[in-house]
């Protein structure tokens, strides 16, 4: 069984309803991940959805956070965790009928300053990575696949400037570090730099530049993990990078993957 699988950091599912449409109904996944809906789960436009074949699984919070599932393929809700117990709607995890489980991830943003003693944004961040990790360790995941809004571009060329960036929440030392032990603890595979191992490559594009595309300060903030039993099955890996210029568009573009199990 082939099948694909998306995620897209939304930004309001509501606000660009007609832009998720547009992705479902022209490139057609068969899994497409949302993070920060930003509705509850009462206020997710399901209906047009449903029109095309998708139904859902969701944990929704009023204008914040907020992870949604949308499937094409039967799909059972195998439920949420509440990390750092703030009870925000970060995690949500559906299992296929093939076996494979997909967890969908809003890592927390971090705000600006990347020190957590004088901002406790960035403590969260840090320590939900930590309870991720911890989580992994304790119950090694297998035929899993991890997506989502990871909020962290690990790899030098995963950023326009490394050297620039280096300070700037989103690339610091500390947060590659705890994602690179999220990573081990339950042996993940990044899949996209499985398929794309060498290059720039991004997935996020600040609204406040005038031309985003020309300037192209891009972060790969959005990403593909799966277990090792599963990874070899992957393939077709890439980031839809024509959506970001679409209307009303998000400031993340769609990252796609296939896997043949």
């Amino acid at each position: 069984m082939a099948f694909t699988v998306c995620t897209w950091n939304i930004n309001s599912v509501r606000l660009r309803e007609p832009i998720v449409l547009k992705l479902l109904a022209e490139e057609q996944p068969d899994v497409l991940c949302l993070q920060e809906c930003k509705a509850l789960v009462e206020q997710i436009p399901t209906e047009n959805f449903a029109e095309l074949g998708y139904h859902f699984i969701a944990r929704g919070q009023k204008s914040y956070n907020g992870v949604a599932i949308l499937s094409r393929l039967p799909m059972e809700d195998v439920g949420h965790r509440d990390f750092c117990e703030k009870g925000d709607a970060r995690h949500v995890a559906g299992r296929l009928e093939n076996g494979v489980t997909i967890h969908n991830f809003y890592v927390p943003a971090g705000g600006d300053e990347p020190d957590r003693t004088v901002n406790e944004k960035f403590g969260h961040k840090l320590d939900f990575l930590t309870e991720m990790r911890d989580w992994f360790h304790e119950d090694k995941p297998e035929k899993s696949i991890m997506v989502g809004d990871l909020n962290i571009a690990p790899r030098e060329d995963d950023v326009w400037s490394h050297k620039q960036l280096l300070k700037v929440v989103s690339h610091t030392p500390i947060e590659v570090e705890h994602l690179a032990a999220t990573q081990d603890a339950g042996n993940w595979v990044d899949i996209t730099r499985q398929d794309i191992p060498e290059g720039l490559l991004y997935s996020w594009w600040s609204y406040r530049a005038k031309d985003w595309d020309a300037a192209d300060k891009g972060r790969r903030l959005d990403h593909i993990w799966a277990t090792p039993d599963i990874s070899n099955a992957a393939h077709s890996s890439r980031v839809y990078r024509d959506a970001r210029g679409w209307e009303k568009p998000s400031d993340h573009a769609p990252v796609f993957a296939t896997f043949d199990i």
